[in-house]
């Protein structure tokens, strides 16, 4: 009897070890986790101020390109520019990067670091969207363009046929290709 019991004591004593172990080796798991969870977040934070800066380089490349006079394009020559316009009063939230405006037509760029083909039904919506929240110009023409430092040959070719203008840099200019170009 007394040898059934030691080794009900030895199985207790080695349950007890085990679970302790387990419940160490389980908070050491959760704090590796927390750990590489917090480390994720630093990183996306990180990787997302690249991305907002490469876009904000985009963005002041070819607003600062349109407002040295480069706002002779679409047939049309534009008196006014606007950057980063977001309506005060609107139907849609919406935020258009580059906004040039005459007296009978309306420029909306849409501007971004490499166009990518989800990009074009996004382009489009902006005339629709424009439309909506600045009503004193539903009369106006409205043209729109995609501007980026990296486009696809394919990419640029749905933009084209979309009736959309592609606007890129070549070399030290920025290159127009409006062709194809329709009034929204």
């Amino acid at each position: 009897m007394d040898e059934l019991r030691d080794t009900v004591k030895e199985v207790l004593q080695g349950i007890r070890e085990t679970d302790r172990i387990l419940k160490e080796s389980i908070a050491e798991s959760r704090q590796r986790n927390a750990e590489y969870d917090r480390r994720m977040k630093e990183m996306n934070k990180t990787i997302g101020a690249w991305s907002n800066n490469h876009g904000e380089f985009a963005e002041e490349y070819f607003f600062n390109s349109f407002e040295q006079g480069k706002c002779d394009f679409f047939g049309e020559k534009f008196d006014r520019i606007e950057k980063n316009l977001k309506p005060t009063d609107y139907v849609i939230r919406d935020e258009y990067d580059i906004v040039m405006i005459n007296c009978k037509a309306v420029a909306l760029v849409e501007v971004k670091f490499k166009a990518h083909e989800e990009h074009i039904p996004k382009v489009i919506r902006k005339a629709e969207t424009f439309r909506l929240n600045h009503p004193n110009y539903a009369n106006h023409k409205i043209y729109l363009g995609l501007a980026s430092l990296n486009f696809t040959s394919d990419v640029e070719e749905d933009v084209k046929n979309s009736g959309i203008a592609v606007i890129k840099q070549v070399g030290d200019n920025v290159v127009i290709y409006d062709d194809n170009l329709k009034a929204f």
